[in-house]
């Protein structure tokens, strides 16, 4: 018996005065002839080797942004300037609300809502540090807004339990304890997640703007669309960076 193993047909084959073509057979496939008969073996790639190259062009790198591209669809000062204003707007939110003693500072420009308008506790009321434990804020010229002012020092999350005594409230300085330290790193992530929905509601709004868009080429839209991702990613990242110092800051790392 003699066995042999082609890659490629030459020449017709004869068996059994059957003529097999060379090109009905690949070059993926194995001849075995034993004696008269004929026996062809399909090599399959492997499982691992199927989608090698789905996978090896997979991935992207850094997108470059192209402010001129991105200006051709979108007013991308504009885009910035309310990203930008989201951040701020969180670091100041951090700044008021998140102080690790509640200090005078921390505390007069706390927002309350009066009479439909919005004050800073500084312009209703005298606010004065009596001891290092004890702010007092007086209310003589403006008590009917004490109620409004009480709502505003409970929900600000600088956990102060302010007493009345007529026009006059005592606010005791909580010590810095593990649950207040805790407590106040639970309010900068929520911070933090209003100031990432507000950047991301920006990206999505330009977005959806864009694929809205009539007699621009699909390539633009989506060049440009891509851009605007990475653009706000840009400052989603800046925005993470700002509330994982407050984070560590607050937790005393």
């Amino acid at each position: 018996m003699v066995t042999r193993l082609l890659s490629r047909v030459i020449i017709p084959l004869c068996v059994n005065s059957k003529i097999i073509k060379p090109n009905l057979i690949s070059e993926h496939e194995k001849i075995i002839t034993i004696g008269t008969n004929l026996t062809t073996l399909r090599n399959y790639a492997k499982s691992k080797d199927r989608g090698k190259d789905k996978k090896s062009s997979k991935g992207g790198g850094k997108v470059d942004i192209n402010p001129t591209m991105i200006s051709e669809l979108v007013p991308i000062e504009k885009l910035k300037s309310r990203c930008h204003n989201a951040i701020e707007k969180m670091k100041e939110d951090f700044a008021k609300n998140l102080s690790l003693r509640s200090t005078t500072g921390a505390i007069d420009t706390l927002q309350i809502k009066y009479d439909g308008k919005d004050y800073e506790l500084q312009e209703l009321a005298q606010i004065v540090r009596k001891n290092p434990k004890t702010l007092v804020i007086n209310f003589s010229s403006f008590p009917q807004v004490i109620p409004d002012v009480l709502k505003a020092i409970h929900s600000s999350g600088l956990n102060l339990n302010p007493q009345q005594d007529g026009t006059t409230l005592y606010v005791p300085v909580p010590k810095v304890t593990k649950e207040h330290r805790e407590a106040l790193a639970k309010n900068a992530k929520s911070l933090f997640i209003q100031c990432r929905d507000a950047v991301k509601d920006i990206q999505n709004e330009y977005i959806k703007k864009n694929k809205k868009q009539t007699g621009v080429s699909e390539d633009l839209v989506f060049n440009v669309n891509k851009q605007i991702t990475a653009l706000c990613d840009e400052y989603l990242n800046e925005a993470k960076s700002i509330y994982e110092a407050k984070h560590n800051e607050l937790l005393g790392k």
